[in-house]
């Protein structure tokens, strides 16, 4: 007997449709990929309470660790608003060294003793999310956040954003126990968890959504777009109690394609892929090489004091390097400066990385990406003149994180929405990142993620045939 093609028995997508009949052509809702079943992570309804309840929390924890950082940066440079940058500078030479000196020896001091007091206990979300269950440590968690933060605001060059995406994943892995969820959900919601971090520290809700699918989950089927966008969405407006909801690089001008710029960003792509090649090698020997045991004790304070003393000449080094990104953008700053803090913002990163501090890299690699737009775009137009410089620092930024994450559709949205502009930039932005992105996958592959994570016990796996 043959069946028709309109039978009830042939929906058997998971969860199942209420309307139990196909359309009049007969053929199947799920011919269209990603909107087949769930997988292994089934959106029930307790999931989809998870996902609520992890966008409440991880929107609170980033309004906490937000606070913390506003008030070490207060409390170390008397800074209010504006850029930290003018406040780092207008302190003596001796306050910088000192300040970073003090946040030296706080994260040396905590994270030796969080390291180990708690080493069994698991606080790497890319990890956890990739090559685990998504099993997070909400204690360890927690107090490597506030650490982290607490550095951030005394100058230290990492970024911010490591710390509310660890607390959104943590967040997600302690509400999935609660609801006694699958490893498979608890892997998605976790993800979810930490997109949703950045998302709402910087007021990006699409980027965070799109990070978390892209990056963490791997994945742009409807099951994992739909928690993805939900969990960003939640933390983003829960945010909003204590953050700003505006552009987190505000007053950028709406610039102009040109020919001009379109060629160089063919040229710029290919050179941004070779040096992002370079910088995510450099992050991941200083993650691997990073202090351990006691010599955190002193090998971070020498290291942060370092810093202070090269911010005696470029105070734009301290924190993670936002500000340096907001100038470039704006197209403001001389040559020299420009190559200056584009040659010297990875290597001082990289450095705190190497002295044992936790922090995350996505706007330190952003920045590096806008100045070196903005260096080589100020040579550019002496060849070609009519294009801002800031142009160029916006394609320049989109290239670098879009190819040094090994996402691009992540790091193009990411930009556009960090400065609500560069919309009519979208086809040099694109060719850039695209160019950028292919060379690190042929080249290379490795991300500033999976550059980051730590060695597995057991058997070597230099001699696969991945070479990874």
């Amino acid at each position: 007997m043959v069946r028709k093609r309109n039978s009830e028995s042939e929906r058997l997508r998971v969860p199942p449709p209420m309307i139990k009949r196909r359309i009049a052509s007969g053929r199947g809702a799920m011919e269209q990929p990603n909107v087949t079943h769930d997988g292994e992570a089934r959106l029930t309804p307790k999931f989809w309470l998870a996902v609520a309840l992890t966008g409440v929390a991880t929107g609170l924890f980033g309004d906490l660790l937000m606070w913390i950082l506003a008030e070490c940066e207060r409390a170390g440079f008397h800074y209010h608003s504006g850029y930290f940058q003018n406040a780092v500078a207008a302190v003596s030479s001796t306050r910088r060294i000192v300040v970073l000196l003090i946040g030296g020896v706080i994260g040396a001091v905590s994270w030796y003793l969080i390291r180990r007091y708690l080493k069994h206990e698991k606080s790497d979300i890319d990890d956890a999310v990739w090559n685990g269950e998504g099993e997070l440590s909400l204690r360890r968690s927690f107090l490597t956040s506030i650490v982290s933060e607490i550095v951030i605001g005394l100058g230290a060059s990492i970024g911010r954003e490591a710390a509310p995406k660890l607390m959104g994943g943590a967040s997600g892995s302690v509400l999935s126990h609660w609801f006694n969820l699958s490893p498979a959900q608890k892997r998605l919601l976790v993800a979810c968890g930490g997109g949703a971090g950045l998302a709402c520290v910087y007021n990006v809700p699409l980027g965070g959504a799109i990070f978390t699918a892209e990056v963490l989950y791997g994945s742009f089927a409807l099951p994992v777009v739909m928690p993805a966008l939900a969990t960003s969405l939640i933390a983003t407006l829960v945010a909003w109690l204590y953050l700003p909801s505006g552009a987190t690089y505000a007053d950028i001008p709406g610039y102009r394609f040109s020919a001009s710029l379109m060629v160089w960003s063919i040229l710029a792509g290919v050179v941004i892929g070779l040096l992002a090649i370079f910088y995510v090698r450099l992050i991941g020997w200083a993650s691997h090489f990073r202090a351990k045991g006691a010599n955190i004790l002193w090998m971070m304070p020498v290291a942060f004091g370092v810093l202070g003393v090269i911010g005696i000449w470029y105070p734009q080094l301290f924190g993670n390097g936002k500000d340096m990104a907001h100038e470039a953008f704006l197209g403001v700053g001389g040559v020299g400066l420009l190559f200056a803090l584009f040659a010297l913002k990875p290597l001082v990163t990289a450095m705190m990385l190497g002295s044992g501090a936790a922090g995350g890299v996505f706007t330190p690699f952003l920045a590096t990406g806008a100045l070196f737009g903005a260096f080589f775009g100020a040579l550019w137009i002496h060849l070609w003149p009519g294009t801002p410089v800031g142009a160029f620092a916006l394609v320049g930024a989109a290239a670098m994180i879009g190819a040094s994450m090994q996402a691009p559709l992540a790091g193009l949205v990411l930009v556009l929405e960090f400065t609500h502009s560069g919309f009519s930039l979208g086809i040099p932005m694109m060719a850039a990142t695209a160019i950028a992105t292919f060379i690190v996958r042929q080249i290379d592959g490795y991300s500033i993620y999976s550059a980051r994570l730590p060695r597995q016990e057991g058997p070597t796996m230099l001699a696969s045939p991945e070479g990874t």
